[in-house]
């Protein structure tokens, strides 16, 4: 296995850092001057409407939309000068959770968390076993390792996909809409879950428009919003809530 960066902040003490950052897609700009700085044990709310650039800007982070203009850092590498052979070893060091859970409709959860391990590197079944078992018991799902996807209720998927971010221990968690497709309770449960996570010390961001959430759980909103990014202040999110 290749030798990873063994610091997953930099000099600043960030895990993530961007500075003056444009993003596009093809010609077409998202987002500019972004200036992101996100610490350990950090939780992000990322707001804003549909197409504002929230998933462009997760993208950036994870290396699915290389970045070309300004300066980035995510959990120990640079998003400037990093190498396609790299790329899986960066997304080792983060979890991706998604709307749409992305499960693997032919397999158990078990299995499921089987095939992440293995694709990234593990090969001792006894630690796999003992990995996988723990990630489950993170989102209180133990007890439907056997169950096919299409057994799981939507809320009960979307604990699989945060059990599979959890697999390799990252210490950054971007979510992409993880609350889309649930119902408010179901939406607490899950939130429940991510904060438990940030307060063992993870970074998160999570991209959502459920300003609800954003009331009732403590975070960090930064709105995208006319290309630009903008810090927004508690009172704002109770205003537009109302």
């Amino acid at each position: 296995m290749r030798q990873q960066p063994s610091k997953i902040t930099n000099s600043n003490g960030n895990i993530v850092e961007l500075s003056n950052v444009i993003i596009r897609q093809e010609e077409h700009v998202i987002l500019r001057d972004v200036d992101v700085k996100v610490k350990p044990g950090e939780f992000i709310f990322l707001i804003g409407k549909v197409g504002s650039g929230k998933s462009s800007l997760l993208k950036t982070m994870y290396n699915e939309l290389p970045l070309k203009e300004g300066s980035g850092f995510v959990a120990g590498y640079s998003l400037n000068n990093i190498k396609d052979k790299d790329v899986p070893y960066l997304r080792r060091r983060m979890g991706i959770i998604f709307q749409d859970f992305q499960l693997l409709s032919d397999r158990s959860v078990y299995d499921n968390l089987h095939f992440v391990l293995k694709a990234t590197g593990w090969s001792n079944k006894k630690e796999m076993d003992v990995r996988i078992r723990e990630a489950l018991a993170q989102v209180d799902m133990v007890h439907k390792g056997y169950k096919m996807p299409h057994q799981l209720s939507g809320g009960e998927q979307q604990r699989i996909g945060i059990a599979r971010s959890l697999l390799n221990a990252p210490e950054l968690i971007l979510a992409d809409e993880p609350t889309g497709n649930l119902d408010p309770d179901t939406s607490d449960e899950l939130m429940v879950i991510l904060q438990s996570i940030c307060r063992s010390g993870k970074a998160v961001i999570m991209a959502t428009h459920n300003y609800n959430l954003i009331k009732k759980f403590p975070g960090r909103t930064i709105r995208c919003e006319d290309t630009r990014l903008i810090e927004s202040v508690q009172e704002e999110i109770d205003f537009e809530v109302e």
